[in-house]
């Protein structure tokens, strides 16, 4: 039997008692009337008001910047300030994350997110959604962060393999102001292969829009609620399935809103349902629409808290208002001496004090740890995610060339989206360090033949470039012709298909994550248990000043041009022409040339 929500409307319950005064059958007439889906739970012509409050991918920024922006404690000044809004108009608020709260921050990193956590409850925040980045650590380490928090995670999506049960609730249900309201989440079915595989090895990550389907299916059965939200980690226009073709396979009117993350995408459109082009924090705009769904994404970091105003009335879910809300985000100005100044886009936001009580603790007990000496650099290295996702990268070729020493290998692989950082140059420090590779993947090698080695380049190698996949090389050279490796050196030697050599790289790739092929169960496989941090710091206080002459790109890799592709293929079919011609055609093919010349 279903129970009546709290802000049942009294007439409702007037009209249950006049039909049974007046007909026959009380008992019949008490079971239809609180038969699940035959109860009304809103009152005709009444209109029910809340908000979302939303952010996504905070990725471990529990503290403002240097130049004081977002931050928890202003997070939390600014929540307060929407929900009490909300409430003054009427409405209910609810708070929601579309997951990433961990990996980014060395002093979040350590703790494991204990403070973005706790922080989150004195926000008051509602329901998580799970990132592909919950996963970056053991799943002992997410169930004790699911104890940290006073919200619960969700995904309805995520399964263990063992006895086919979802790890997570797959939805919360939430009453405000009398309007009963889901929250499905969903993560990306991406993380088995951006996770390190060895943590999500028992899990499955299910197909998002049958899961979300079955969950609509059974909240209808079980709670009816009156409005439905998504709570995504799928990205806005990501590769697969997202945000967008999520809504479009949905049925028109099962979800009102997919509130989405991983994409780290601001989501802005015109009146046209066009992105704003030249957005700045505090402009008026919009979240996308597709097959009459809203989807919101508020950036990353923290940076912003959306905010989405809704009217409910007589079954139907309208958007009243929509904001972005910048948490003392700043733009720099140049002083006529030559000075800079950076000013707040909008009215400065008080940190909270309590929240300021609550996080300082764990910032100094990481900065104690993280702030030791290992060595310097005279000039900076390159960690921007459009170089190491793209071409090759000094700082990938430092932390190559500290991998391939510690395992004595031959060549050194790994992945760009591995580099998450830029290192600074002057002194260095382990939290410089633990910015550029915060994963803590144990170094590890293998040997492989000539052969087999091949093999495992040319499936590397053809990981597009642009996703975190895309190989750094170090040791190696080749020439790419389409998928074909050719040409192919290691140390500046050519591969000897009978030799052995020895490759190294880390534990993320070898067990088959960002797509590597998996490696970590060959015989020639080896791990000491160092992690990558180790080894890199090892490494730079060893070669300090570090020089990033010194960590140029060694061994030619390059890639055919469409033209040169296309003169090879045509001197390939010419040569195999040529041979498939029988022994009178080829000598008459001999003669024509000469036959030629003689006309």
């Amino acid at each position: 039997m279903q129970k009546a929500n709290k802000g049942q409307p009294e007439a409702a319950i007037r009209r249950v008692a006049v039909v049974l005064t007046r007909k026959k059958g009380i008992v019949l007439a008490l079971a239809i009337a609180l038969t699940p889906g035959l109860a009304q739970a809103w009152l005709p012509g009444h209109s029910y008001n809340f908000t979302l409050l939303h952010t996504n991918d905070e990725h471990g920024h529990f503290w403002p910047n240097e130049q004081n922006e977002y931050g928890l404690a202003a997070q939390k000044t600014l929540m307060d300030q929407q929900r009490y809004d909300a409430q003054a108009k009427g409405g209910g608020a609810l708070i929601l994350s579309a997951g990433d709260v961990n990996t980014g921050v060395p002093e979040s990193d350590i703790t494991h997110a204990e403070p973005d956590i706790r922080g989150m409850n004195l926000i008051g925040y509602d329901a998580m959604a799970l990132g592909n980045h919950e996963f970056d650590k053991s799943l002992s380490v997410l169930q004790q962060q699911q104890k940290w928090a006073r919200f619960p995670f969700i995904a309805a999506n995520v399964y263990q393999k063992q006895d086919g049960k979802r790890l997570f609730k797959p939805w919360a249900v939430f009453n405000r102001m009398g309007l009963k309201i889901a929250v499905i989440g969903l993560s990306t079915p991406d993380t088995l292969k951006l996770a390190s595989p060895l943590n999500v090895q028992n899990l499955e990550f299910r197909d998002p829009v049958s899961e979300t389907l079955k969950a609509l299916a059974e909240l209808r059965q079980q709670e009816k609620p009156d409005v439905v939200i998504v709570l995504s980690h799928l990205g806005w226009h990501s590769e697969g399935i997202n945000d967008v073709t999520l809504a479009q396979a949905l049925p028109q009117g099962s979800v009102g809103a997919i509130v989405g993350g991983h994409s780290h995408d601001l989501i802005c459109m015109d009146k046209q349902n066009q992105p704003v082009k030249e957005y700045k924090p505090g402009d008026p705009c919009l979240p996308d629409v597709e097959n009459g769904i809203w989807i919101m994404q508020a950036g990353e970091w923290g940076k912003y808290v959306g905010r989405a105003d809704f009217r409910f009335q007589d079954g139907k879910l309208s958007l009243a208002n929509y904001q972005l809300l910048p948490v003392n985000l700043r733009h720099q100005i140049k002083n006529e001496d030559g000075s800079t100044l950076w000013l707040p886009w909008k009215q400065e936001i008080v940190p909270n004090s309590a929240m300021m009580k609550l996080l300082l603790p764990f910032k100094k007990r990481a900065e104690e740890k993280m702030q030791v000496a290992v060595g310097s650099s005279n000039e900076a290295f390159n960690g921007d995610s459009d170089v190491v996702r793209y071409r090759r990268s000094d700082l990938a070729q430092l932390i190559l060339a500290a991998q391939t020493a510690s395992t004595q290998a031959d060549l050194a692989v790994m992945s760009g989206g591995g580099v998450r950082s830029s290192l600074p140059a002057g002194k260095l420090t382990l939290r410089d360090l633990l910015q550029v590779q915060p994963f803590a993947n144990q170094v590890v090698s293998v040997t492989l033949t000539g052969t087999e080695l091949a093999q495992y380049l040319t499936a590397v190698a053809k990981i597009p470039a642009g996703s975190g996949g895309y190989a750094q090389f170090s040791g190696v050279g080749f020439v790419r012709a389409g998928d074909v490796l050719t040409e192919i050196t290691v140390k500046g030697q050519p591969l000897q298909a009978d030799k052995v050599y020895r490759l190294a790289t880390n534990s993320f790739n070898a067990s088959g994550g960002d797509g590597y092929p998996r490696i970590d169960q060959q015989p020639g496989y080896s791990s000491k248990g160092v992690t990558d941090i180790s080894v890199l710091r090892d490494w730079v206080q060893h070669h300090s000043p570090l020089k990033r002459a010194d960590y140029a790109p060694d061994g030619e890799i390059r890639q055919l041009t469409p033209e040169e592709l296309e003169q090879q293929e045509k001197a390939r079919q010419q040569s195999e022409k040529k041979k498939a011609l029988t022994f009178p055609q080829a000598i008459l093919a001999w003669f024509e040339p000469l036959r030629e010349k003689h006309e």
